[in-house]
């Protein structure tokens, strides 16, 4: 069914209260992170929109992440999934708060299907406030609106397309095909109502695209 929501299945999630200062200082952790949340799912993008909403709900910060190669579906071993995420905070109980803030939010997280098999999926999530992670990784200040948009290759640069030219967005990051995950898309900011737009606008490119891959006249 078209539009219907893929949810992300969580992996693995650890604490780790006191974690080793040599090994805090050769990941090139800040010196203040004592205590350590990990997260591994079978979604990277949805498990970064959710450490960020982790850095609004508690006391943590967003020390590692990584998406891993070829996609979930590929994963070399049971646990590792699409992708790594490690949260750092001071003390356990604030690594243990934005653990579960992490973990509720990707129960309403998660990519659509493009068309009625679902051989074609993509993620476009309006982000009303971002965090301090997402903020970085959009290069605008905390606090901003924020579209994320994510699909497969030809997929995502219709969609950017569109969702640029539906409402007054910016494109402040573009991920060009490949990702890790052989996908491709980018962050747009702007009000929330632009960025909702740009989000149904990229949704309905992906979908068209999804139904009709080889315009007229261009078939082999």
């Amino acid at each position: 069914m078209i539009g219907q929501r893929r949810g992300v299945t969580v992996l693995a999630a650890r604490l780790i209260p006191g974690a080793a200062r040599e090994l805090c200082e050769k990941f090139g952790f800040p010196p203040s992170v004592c205590s350590l949340a990990l997260l591994s799912t079978d979604c990277d993008d949805a498990t970064y929109i959710a450490l960020d909403e982790a850095t609004k709900k508690a006391a943590v910060e967003v020390v590692y992440t990584h998406s891993l190669y070829a996609g979930a579906a590929n994963a070399s071993t049971a646990l590792a999934g699409e992708v790594i995420g490690i949260l750092g905070a001071e003390n356990p109980s604030e690594a243990k708060s934005g653990l579960a803030a992490a973990l509720a939010a990707l129960e309403q997280l998660g990519f659509r299907t493009a068309d009625e098999a679902g051989s074609v999926v993509y993620l476009a999530h309006c982000v009303p406030r971002t965090g301090s992670f997402l903020s970085g990784l959009a290069h605008i200040p905390a606090g901003q609106a924020l579209a994320y948009l994510i699909a497969p290759p030809v997929e995502a640069v219709v969609g950017l397309d569109a969702a640029l030219k539906a409402a007054e967005v910016r494109l402040t990051e573009l991920y060009r095909p490949p990702t890790e995950t052989n996908f491709a898309g980018g962050l747009l900011t702007g009000t929330q109502s632009a960025c909702r737009a740009a989000c149904d606008a990229f949704a309905q490119a992906v979908c068209a695209v999804a139904a009709s891959p080889r315009e007229a006249g261009f078939r082999a």
